[in-house]
């Protein structure tokens, strides 16, 4: 796949690190020669530079950035018209504590109203950065809640989370955000609030 991961911080780190090997990656930020450094330091043919350059070359987006910084970071892009668009993000409040959004809608919804030409999916909320690499959780296989109104761009995902090692698992349409959100905001509590630390994730377990 070509895959454009906006954002330079832990998560757009981590994503483009693993993804580098099996995909063509993009890096883009509003600071490019961040971006460029980036994919300077992971190598792989991966490419770094501005928002709407990484885009143009991609396929797939995923937004590794807060929620807050997503609507700006939109401005940027360009055309997302067909686009696969990737939210994992977990609208918190500015102590952690809380979500700014929910209940009657989540930031994936309000994404696909701001990205109305993209297919936007929901997914890896509930992992932390330092899951992303396979190399750590070998001991333990992870899922990936994935959901989106577009049948094909949902599979797009699970394709892309399956490619990584992850377990992928259809969660519905893309309000189903509604709920994966506030799972994600608790799996922050468990990871910085109650002593597990930033290795714990969620499995739904069939008996």
């Amino acid at each position: 796949m070509k895959i454009a991961i906006l954002g330079t911080g832990n998560m757009g780190a981590a994503f483009a690190a693993e993804l580098a090997a099996t995909h063509e990656v993009s890096i883009g930020s509003r600071d490019p020669a961040k971006a460029a450094a980036l994919a300077d330091t992971i190598g792989a043919g991966t490419v770094g530079g501005g928002i709407a350059a990484a885009v143009k070359l991609s396929d797939v987006v995923i937004l590794a950035l807060p929620f807050a910084a997503v609507s700006d970071a939109l401005k940027q892009t360009g055309d997302l018209s067909g686009k696969v668009l990737i939210d994992i993000s977990n609208p918190l409040t500015a102590d952690f504590q809380g979500l700014s959004i929910g209940h009657l809608t989540s930031a994936a919804e309000e994404i696909q109203a701001w990205a109305p030409t993209a297919k936007v999916v929901k997914g890896f909320n509930t992992i932390f950065a330092q899951l992303v690499a396979a190399e750590n959780r070998k001991t333990q296989p992870l899922q990936v809640f994935v959901a989106a109104d577009d049948e094909t761009a949902k599979q797009t995902a699970m394709a892309l989370a399956s490619s990584i090692s992850f377990q992928a698992v259809d969660a519905g349409p893309l309000k189903n955000a509604r709920f994966l959100e506030p799972v994600g905001a608790m799996n922050i509590q468990f990871g910085f609030f109650l002593g597990k630390g930033p290795v714990v994730a969620p499995v739904w377990l069939g008996l």
